[in-house]
């Protein structure tokens, strides 16, 4: 094989190794644990299907779903951050800009430019494609809590502003997805598979 064909089938070998990161969201039949390259398949499908609810003039639809099917490849090296893991977080941008030099630059130099700039651009939540994929990358894992019945939710005990922290990015991109958002919430708690806030006296 030619040298250009040796990187990218090494590359392709390399992030077969996503299918063993395991994330904190159960799978919808609350069976096991999801890995991060069905994560992966899933948020690319969720954001086409959510397109017609972006604000108008939606975003690049083929630069979004290019932007999610990459984003979580770091997480070879980096592993899974929990989203309301406070620790975690603290070295969380290092660990995954050391894990995208090295796993991007398995590819040739251009593939290897072109695929770092894509996941800059959704860490950097700027353009408005980078918005709506994060949004989408926010408010999946919240419906995926609902139908596990708060899986991860109650395990963490978790409360509604935390969820509503963490889908904030969903407001502004995708108002009526929002709407639903925080009625599948007021239903969650409803339902005592998501912590009411604390009253303050």
């Amino acid at each position: 094989m030619d040298e250009r064909l040796t990187r990218q089938i090494s590359f392709i070998a390399e992030i077969d190794k996503l299918k063993g990161v395991l994330r904190r969201t159960r799978i919808m039949d609350a069976s096991r644990f999801e890995n991060t390259a069905e994560h992966s398949w899933n948020i690319a499908v969720f954001a086409m299907l959510m397109h017609e609810y972006a604000e108008e003039p939606r975003p690049n639809l083929d630069r979004v779903v290019r932007m999610l099917l990459i984003h979580d490849i770091v997480e070879i090296d980096a592993g899974d951050t929990f989203a309301y893991d406070s620790a975690g977080y603290v070295d969380k941008e290092e660990r995954e800009q050391a894990a995208a030099r090295r796993i991007f630059g398995l590819l040739p130099d251009d593939q290897r430019d072109e695929w770092t700039e894509l996941w800059k651009e959704f860490e950097a939540v700027e353009t408005k494609e980078s918005r709506y994929a994060n949004a989408m990358d926010r408010l999946l894992p919240l419906v995926h809590n609902y139908y596990t019945g708060g899986a991860s939710w109650v395990k963490h005990g978790i409360v509604r502003s935390q969820v509503v922290r963490r889908v904030a990015p969903v407001e502004s991109i995708c108002p009526h997805l929002w709407r639903f958002a925080m009625e599948l919430l007021d239903r969650a708690v409803g339902k005592g598979i998501l912590k009411a806030d604390a009253v303050m006296d």
